[in-house]
């Protein structure tokens, strides 16, 4: 490149160095002139013109950042057209950045005209994002340094870890007299944490601060089918036997760590139950602002290994500063009350107004499944899935069936009809339906193996745009839950007796949906005293 000032006559092909300012326009640096600008150039008394003449084997500058950014995207990394010498690299998706910090500063060390910025590694960052830029400095480059910049960026040197989904619970702990905020602001920041990593928190549980109803809390997320445990807890733990860790071992878990060297953040406990982990809440985490909790969440959904080896490497850089956000810390007086659907509103309705003729006298919805009401599991299913609304109609033992689910975010629908059959429960509880409802999924209260993961697969495969029934289904054989669509509504509300809404589903047979699953969950439903005593032994 030849660098310089020119007359005016020999500029043509030439490189803007600045941005000339003419009194009807400004030319931009980096512009390529040519004979039709010299007469406007001349108008402006402009004789001398600094810029830059390309020989053979340089590149511009836009060409030779676009090359440059091309070699470094990784998975999930793209570029953007480059402009004034830069090029924008950005995240396709959500999802947390890896760099490849030796290649950077390798490219960086080639020649002083080329220059890469990227974020810190593990960077949490949104679709669209950007999370690397090259700029190079001239307006031009040879081409034997693009080359060497291209060859040290090998496969890329920035991939995107994209965020993996998981449906969530919260156990909230409380005391006699604890002020009612401080569930208010475990609620909301922690369902605000997990959306924005693209995660769903569907189970809020509330219960006392004691090992006992800590254990019963964790025993009924994993039965929902949460596949991440947090616990806020009314008081931090301040040794692996105080209250909720001896709670987490109690469920027939075990602690991976407690402690972490990051400020906000340092009494996170991290643990495990089953295949399912488990974060204990530090005290910070009830606050909007950065800490420890937030790195551990977003390199778990990213899928990167996280146990004691990994929190106690994360000292260095671990004094966490976040910049003051006024009134942040603030909570909400109540949690947020609306449950926020994923891209459709599909409502569920389980129906438990049944009188448990066959059980010999006792309320089968409250009988132990697994140390669980019957009732409770279906119930903390619904809740746990992406249902936007759980709705439960009662009939016999209303009274007993609502302080079973005591604490959880349900509406109830009484059924004054309830011993005229099931298709009573069906017309009660589709009238008390949100009126955005999209679809319903109905489910049986007796059927306690419905976990949150199966009423997900439903709600994945129906499309508002083309409503159809979606029904489960194992080698050949219809069962239990059914998702419906709005359009439908009203034939079921029409349908009498105890069979509910088969005659409707045998009408419709040609509108029907079916996602396979390989468990007999959707079969499954406890009727008498035997497939009680059968469910207690599985």
């Amino acid at each position: 490149m030849i660098f310089g000032e020119f007359p005016l006559a020999e500029c043509e092909d030439l490189l803007l160095a600045h941005s000339l300012r003419l009194p009807d326009r400004i030319l931009k640096k980096g512009r390529r002139l040519t004979s039709a600008d010299f007469p406007m150039l001349a108008a402006a008394g402009i004789t001398q013109v600094h810029g830059a003449r390309l020989e053979p084997g340089d590149l511009d500058e836009n060409a030779a950042a676009g090359a440059i950014a091309a070699g470094l995207c990784g998975p999930g990394i793209a570029a953007r057209a480059a402009h004034a010498g830069r090029c924008n690299l950005y995240a396709t998706q959500r999802g947390l950045i890896t760099v490849d910090a030796e290649t950077i500063d390798g490219i960086n060390a080639i020649d002083e005209a080329v220059t890469v910025a990227t974020l810190p590694p593990l960077s949490a960052v949104r679709a669209g994002a950007v999370v690397a830029t090259v700029k190079i400095i001239p307006l031009a480059v040879g081409r034997d340094a693009i080359e060497a910049c291209q060859a040290a960026a090998g496969q890329g040197a920035l991939h995107l870890l994209p965020f993996q989904t998981r449906r969530a619970a919260l156990i909230v702990t409380g005391q006699p007299g604890e002020p009612a905020r401080n569930f208010a602001s475990a609620v909301t920041s922690s369902r605000r944490r997990l959306e924005e990593l693209g995660s769903h928190l569907g189970l809020v549980q509330r219960c006392p601060h004691r090992s006992t109803a800590v254990t019963a809390a964790l025993l009924e997320a994993q039965a929902a089918g949460c596949s991440l445990i947090m616990i806020s807890g009314s008081t931090v733990p301040k040794d692996r036997a105080d209250t909720v860790p001896a709670a987490i071992v109690a469920a027939g878990g075990e602690i991976i760590h407690f402690g972490m060297p990051v400020e906000p953040g340092n009494m996170l406990l991290l643990a495990r139950l089953g295949d399912v982990p488990v974060i204990v809440l530090p005290g910070c985490a009830r606050s909007r602002r950065s800490n420890g909790l937030d790195w551990v969440l977003q390199r778990m959904l990213a899928g990167l290994p996280m146990g004691r080896a990994e929190i106690m490497a994360m000292g260095v850089g671990g004094l966490i500063r976040s910049p003051a956000e006024a009134d942040e810390d603030e909570p909400a007086t109540q949690p947020e009350p609306v449950r926020v659907p994923a891209g459709r509103k599909v409502a569920a309705l389980v129906l438990a107004a049944g009188s448990s003729r066959r059980m010999g006298g006792a309320n089968k919805l409250l009988q132990p499944v697994g140390g669980i009401a019957m009732l409770r599991r279906v119930v903390n299913a619904a809740l746990a899935s992406h249902c936007s609304s759980v709705r439960v109609v009662t009939g016999a033992g209303a009274d007993a069936a609502q302080a079973c689910l005591d604490g959880l975010d349900v509406q109830f629908v009484n059924n004054p009809e309830h011993a005229t059959g099931m298709a009573s429960s069906l017309r009660c509880g589709l009238a008390a339906l949100p009126a955005d409802a999209d679809a319903v999924v109905v489910l049986l209260a007796d059927m306690p193996w419905i976990d949150g993961g199966h009423i997900d697969r439903l709600l994945a495969a129906f499309d508002p745009q083309q409503p159809r029934i979606i029904a489960p289904v194992r080698d050949g054989r219809r069962g239990n839950p059914i998702l419906w669509p709005r359009k439908l509504f009203a034939e079921m509300a029409a349908v009498s007796g105890d069979v509910g809404a088969r005659e409707v589903l045998q009408r419709h047979a040609s509108q029907i949906d079916s996602v396979a699953f390989d468990d007999d969950a959707i079969f499954a439903d406890l009727d008498t005293p035997q497939a009680l005593a059968e469910a207690a032994a599985r």
